[in-house]
């Protein structure tokens, strides 16, 4: 069940995320701003709705860092984590696809737009570092909040950095296979993973240090 659970969370995330670009880009006539606001609120909303639904199942992750750092504390296994890593990457790409079907454009895509280098590596190390502390800390001070507060930090996180919070490996692969709103180009994915791990595991140790 849990595996499913990953694999279903993992689809509608990466679904909405795309698919809410692709309209959100239809209807603001290339309003940019609009655009990413409306993708902004579609991620949020079901960020919020699928934490709900599969928490007490999977845990939630949808998410290979997620997934890192509930590892490295002892609580998932090896066999879970290599799993839960393969399904969400699948099942993110899997959903890029299935969306580009239901809008009729091209199913199989390869992003042209590059997002940077360094400075969105640095960008990826904050979004992915509040990501798994706001995780982290309301699992242990509020845990019924957990939902709540990954979509409210997802939400700053579209504005408040250059690199839109991406914060997940999984999706970022996803992402490289469609040239639309939310693409992003194989050139730049490799600084935006390299930033995800690098924030997962400040993160994983700046809670360690607190938590004792």
């Amino acid at each position: 069940m849990k595996y499913i659970s990953e694999a279903i969370g993992t689809f509608l995330l990466v679904a909405v995320v795309v698919g809410s670009g692709i309209m959100g880009e239809n209807l603001s006539f290339d309003n940019k701003a609009v655009a990413l606001l409306g993708n902004t609120i579609a991620t949020a909303s079901i960020l919020y709705v699928i934490i709900k639904m599969f928490g007490v199942i999977s845990g939630a992750h949808f998410n290979p860092v997620v997934s890192l750092v509930f590892y490295l504390r002892d609580e998932i296994s090896l066999k879970d984590f290599l799993i839960y890593c393969l399904i969400q990457v699948l099942f993110g790409v899997f959903a890029v696809f299935t969306i580009h079907y239901i809008f009729e454009i091209n199913i199989f895509q390869i992003s042209s737009n590059i997002r940077g280098e360094i400075p969105l590596l640095v960008s990826e190390v904050i979004a992915t570092l509040g990501l798994i502390l706001t995780i982290l800390f309301l699992r242990k001070n509020d845990e019924s909040s957990v939902a709540i507060g990954v979509a409210l930090f997802i939400t700053a996180g579209y504005w408040f950095t250059s690199s839109t919070s991406f914060a997940n490996p999984a999706v970022t692969i996803a992402r490289m296979y469609t040239d639309t709103f939310t693409g992003i180009s194989p050139v730049s994915a490799p600084y935006f993973i390299s930033g995800q791990l690098i924030g997962s595991i400040f993160a994983f140790l700046l809670f360690k240090y607190f938590d004792k």
